[in-house]
């Protein structure tokens, strides 16, 4: 038989063609390819979980499958559309009522043949894709769309399986001899035909492997099951909060000073750094940033003619985890630089005119990184929610990171009568918006939102992040230029941390189709069992030792020192020309003029660069990176005293009202609940802080005075903290962790901190 079918193959090889690409062949391997590694690696799991289900939760899982849960209810039944006639075995009676045997059949065959084994054989001998789809059409009447003249399908072996080729010679009335007979054998069809029977495998196999997710995520004990919603909700507040620069008692914006924008800035910066910590030790918090990184490729998208690429295969779902922890402490990165130089502005730019200027410069350049950073992220959950239909993918285009390039193109004015709240979000994300148009654009979402209050509700969650980051740079960048003037941009000068960044985040970019973490996340859920996320996590950061010379942590945590050391020797460069034109001036009686300091030099090759980091590492003192994911240590307020050491405060007697709020923040449960937001400010109050709406959402908890506090919370209760009101006013999910995790940080408050009195 084998030898039979080689004889055929070669026969069909020596026929004229043209080869055609079409994206099922390519779709159908990928994900046969995922399927049989997903049932290798989890294979006892999974008959173990499938025989523990009663019909009703088969049922369940089977309908899940399908976006509006409607399934075939029998082999026969011809209710539903043709791809669900394509593969009439998954249907209710055979799946979830006969019992368990059939689907696990099913999988076996499916998950452990090839696929030229299954176009001629089904289970136990059964009829393969060819019998099935031939049957299909003789019966149902099915026929393709789509009509291919003069084209063919071989399905020879694995590697030609699927290939699709147009006949070039001679005419299609006078087929050649081996053509002819690989047609006799079966292993030719007409293309409208091959069509079909890749579909057919297509649709099933996505559907095993659909499958096999809900059965591992159904059936697991030991998975984290506290899946926190979307974490928009918390940045969205920000975003609302940042939007009006009011509170509500206030007809004009409060005055900006510098402090305050310190402050606020930190407390961001803060925020962030809880978030790396998160995804680096809560499996939950890592599972849902990738799944909805993954979710967003702009890959998924179809081109101008439809085309689609595989991007939503596994083979895609270790560089989006690289990809999201990536993103996660760049983010941290340049608001902690950003931080910093406001701290160094505030002391040393105000007599130092010089030093201001180059500070401004940077400054102004780094505003720009995050604006166009935020708008990113903006446009990108945009592109993957309402904005799809807009949205094509653009190929062969990349950025310099090599992600694919998307357009997005409508009728602007119509949109603005159809879909208000979508014309204001493309508006804002588009790349022409400046920061000062977008304070305008944000301006009118927010009273669209006045007008309208359950629009905001029925947003898409991913957009609403996105939103969220984007309102947060706009509003720091028009606070900043109330208390400083911001040079224009320039080419040359300002981009000490910038170039850097850049340089930085291409190398990284350049790994993610080199790292192979499918042993901890295929699927994607499978980082919630325990010590997936965590073995991932290592493997990750030594892969990145392997490839750039130091972890991804030290990599960012470095550059940000580089950039405040470079920023120091610019200064004194340039002021030490300074000092030298204006020793000649006078001199020469007249005014020296300000000296045109130096751009940023080159960074040396990348080759030079890793061989640097290597020699680094090797004299590198024993402390983790502040941006360590492997043994992230939670954020604190004084790096050189640990928590450790602070001795646990006295049990705080409360209100019953009071303590069931605190109860729910530190509660260590897989199944955490959530909080009201004026629940949590009452309980803040009955601890003797005052609240202050600061501007919008934005509020700042102040304890009282030490001299009146009450000698329950302890003389460490001394610092004032500031919150966002959650969207909705509910504190859950994201929020809930950040919330907790700072209340211990700043003031020590835990899980035994108070007690009903």
């Amino acid at each position: 038989m084998p030898n039979r079918r080689a004889r055929r193959g070669r026969a069909a090889q020596q026929v004229p063609e043209e080869p055609i690409e079409r994206p099922n062949r390519t779709l159908l391997k990928e994900f046969h390819a995922d399927l049989a590694r997903r049932y290798k690696r989890h294979k006892t799991a999974i008959e173990c979980f499938w025989r523990s289900f009663d019909a009703p939760q088969r049922a369940t899982l089977l309908r899940a499958t399908r976006s509006d849960g409607v399934v075939l209810r029998h082999p026969t039944d011809t209710n539903l559309d043709n791809m669900c006639g394509m593969v009439p075995e998954c249907n209710l009676r055979d799946i979830a009522e006969s019992g368990p045997d059939f689907f696990l059949n099913l999988l076996k065959h499916r998950a452990t043949t090839t696929l030229f084994q299954q176009y001629f054989n089904g289970p136990d001998g059964g009829p393969g894709d060819h019998a099935v789809i031939t049957k299909i059409l003789r019966t149902r009447y099915l026929r393709h769309g789509l009509q291919y003249h003069t084209c063919f399908t071989l399905f020879v072996d694995e590697n030609r399986y699927g290939e699709a080729f147009r006949i070039t010679a001679p005419p299609a009335d006078m087929l050649p001899g081996p053509l002819t007979r690989a047609i006799a054998a079966g292993i030719c069809v007409p293309e409208s035909l091959g069509e079909l029977i890749l579909g057919r495998q297509l649709g099933i196999t996505q559907l095993l492997i659909m499958l096999i997710s809900g059965i591992l995520d159904q059936g697991s004990k030991t998975r984290a099951k506290n899946e926190p919603p979307a974490m928009p909700d918390k940045v969205a507040s920000a975003a609302l909060a940042k939007l009006t620069i009011t509170d509500e008692d206030q007809s004009s914006p409060p005055e900006i000073v510098l402090a305050d924008l310190i402050t606020s800035t930190r407390e961001h910066k803060e925020t962030l750094d809880e978030l790396l910590n998160l995804i680096c030790t809560e499996p939950v918090v890592l599972t849902h940033a990738v799944d909805t990184r993954f979710f967003t490729q702009p890959e998924l998208l179809p081109d101008e003619k439809g085309v689609w690429l595989p991007f939503f295969t596994d083979r895609y779902i270790s560089g989006v985890i690289l990809e999201t922890i990536h993103i996660a402490v760049q983010h941290a990165a340049i608001w902690d630089y950003l931080c910093q130089l406001l701290e160094l502005f505030d002391k040393r730019a105000t007599n130092d005119e010089l030093y201001r200027t180059i500070l401004l410069q940077e400054l102004a350049s780094l505003c720009d990184l995050e604006f166009t950073r935020a708008q990113g992220l903006s446009r990108r959950h945009l592109q993957a929610g309402s904005g799809k239909r807009f949205s094509k993918r653009q190929p062969d285009r990349h950025d310099k990171a090599g992600n694919a390039l998307v357009s997005m193109n409508c009728n602007m004015k119509k949109l603005a009568k159809t879909d208000a709240q979508l014309f204001y979000m493309m508006r804002l994300c588009s790349p022409e918006t400046t920061p000062q148009e977008a304070v305008d654009w944000l301006t009118k979402l927010v009273q669209f939102y006045d007008s309208d209050p359950e629009a905001s509700n029925r947003a898409i969650s991913k957009e609403v992040e996105g939103l969220g980051e984007l309102v947060i740079i706009t509003s720091f960048i028009q606070d900043l230029r109330s208390v400083a003037s911001l040079p224009p941009l320039s080419a040359k000068r300002g981009r000490l941390f910038l170039s850097r960044l850049q340089d930085l985040n291409i190398e990284v970019s350049q790994l993610k189709g080199q790292i192979d973490l499918l042993e901890f996340a295929a699927p994607i859920r499978n980082l919630l069992e325990p010590g997936m996320s965590e073995a991932a996590l290592k493997k990750l950061d030594q892969f990145v030792v392997d490839k750039l010379g130091t972890k991804i942590g030290f990599l960012y945590g470095d550059m940000v020192l580089e950039s405040l050391a470079a920023l120091e020797k610019q200064y004194q460069v340039a002021k030490a020309k300074l000092d030298e034109q204006r020793a000649k001036a006078a001199t020469q009686h007249r005014e020296p003029q300000m000296m045109d300091w130096e751009p940023t030099a080159a960074p040396p090759p990348q080759e030079e660069r890793i061989k640097q980091r290597k020699q680094k590492e090797k004299t590198r003192p024993a402390h983790s990176s502040v941006y360590d994911i492997t043994n992230p240590q939670p954020p604190t307020l004084d790096n050189t005293k640990s928590t450790s050491q602070t001795p646990s405060p006295e049990p705080i007697p409360v209100s019953s009202s009071t303590a069931a709020v605190f109860s729910t923040f530190f509660d260590r449960s897989q199944s955490r609940g959530s909080v009201d937001w004026s629940a949590f400010v009452a309980a803040m109050a009955d601890l003797g802080f005052s609240v202050t709406p600061r501007f919008g959402s934005v509020y700042t908890f102040t304890p009282p005075a030490l001299s009146k506090q009450d000698s329950k919370l302890g003389s460490d209760v001394k610092r004032p903290l500031t919150f966002h009101r959650p969207h909705q006013s509910r504190i859950e999910g994201y929020s809930l962790l950040i919330f907790s995790r700072r209340l211990k940080r700043v003031y020590g408050w835990g899980e035994g901190t108070f007690v009903v009195a």
